[in-house]
């Protein structure tokens, strides 16, 4: 990395802890959200080393929808007791039993959609105040026109035509009764500032995201992992392929790509020279241009 570049991460991770200390001094329970992904491995350390040798004021929150990739969740379970961290689960296989949620029918069904709900039922009845995640403005249109600092209101709805002025980080955070920020210290990064700061840490991540041989079908435009969550098509056949992911979602959603990368170093001279999206490869934001947009309206991540 050049010394340009360098300066350039060090001002993106000043930034990122001047809103960690924001949220810190301001909000009474915020949280982050954590999936095991490269965007909330970073954000997690960033906060862990923002408030060493004190712990980070902030619990984890997974939002666990039972249809994990297992590499994913052994992270996490490492993150969690190297780190320090406390770990909360919002369970939605739970939701789905005491019926807050329906589980979803179909030949494409997943549990991407349900999960707003029972992220909205663990905010209410744990009374948290701000969720801090590792969503960036590259990834999609909708988390492009989004504040960093995001109100959402009492129904946990995002609302971009009302959103509130913003000057860098000066934000107006004045919530009523039963309303949440959703707050977001890696707007500005790029996929691949990420992975110039996972090199510049050495920062293990989960074995997913590098390239080995996997048994997929090619499904809605990317490769699909073969799990028990998934139900073969008769015209559906198993093949075996060198596989990586870019970014990790339900294993039902989250499509993979063709890669020879095995290592960091790898994967980014794969993303210098790369023209797509990595959320290209997740059928959740594929069905329609506005996907992204319409599930944050719902209270989506």
């Amino acid at each position: 990395m050049t010394t340009r570049a360098s300066d350039y991460l060090l001002q993106l991770v000043d930034e990122a802890v001047e809103i960690l200390y924001i949220t810190a001094r301001h909000f009474k329970n915020a949280m982050i959200l954590f999936s095991g992904g490269k965007d909330s491995i970073t954000l997690s350390h960033i906060a862990y080393k923002a408030f060493y040798p004190a712990p980070p004021p902030f619990k984890l929150l997974q939002v666990d929808t039972g249809h994990n990739f297992p590499e994913a969740m052994e992270y996490r379970d490492w993150f969690v007791r190297h780190f320090g961290y406390t770990l909360e689960v919002a369970d939605v296989q739970k939701a789905i039993d005491r019926g807050l949620v329906t589980e979803p029918e179909g030949p494409d069904k997943n549990r991407n959609r349900i999960q707003s709900a029972v992220l909205l039922d663990y905010v209410r009845t744990h009374n948290v105040d701000a969720l801090l995640g590792g969503g960036r403005r590259d990834e999609d249109r909708a988390r492009a026109k989004e504040r960093i600092f995001s109100h959402r209101d009492v129904s946990g709805s995002w609302r971009p035509e009302n959103q509130r002025t913003e000057l860098g980080t000066l934000a107006h955070l004045s919530i009523a009764e039963g309303e949440h920020f959703r707050i977001f210290p890696l707007s500005n990064w790029t996929e691949l500032d990420v992975w110039y700061y996972i090199r510049e840490h050495n920062l293990p991540v989960p074995s997913l995201y590098f390239a080995k041989p996997r048994e997929v079908i090619f499904r809605n435009g990317a490769w699909v992992q073969i799990s028990p969550y998934i139900a073969l098509r008769p015209d559906e056949t198993p093949t075996t392929r060198s596989i990586r992911f870019r970014t990790l979602g339900d294993i039902t959603i989250t499509g993979g790509i063709e890669s020879k990368a095995t290592t960091v170093e790898d994967i980014i001279r794969e993303l210098e020279s790369t023209l797509t999206s990595e959320r290209g490869h997740r059928h959740d934001d594929r069905q329609t241009a506005y996907s992204m947009e319409v599930r944050k309206r719902e209270g989506y991540f």
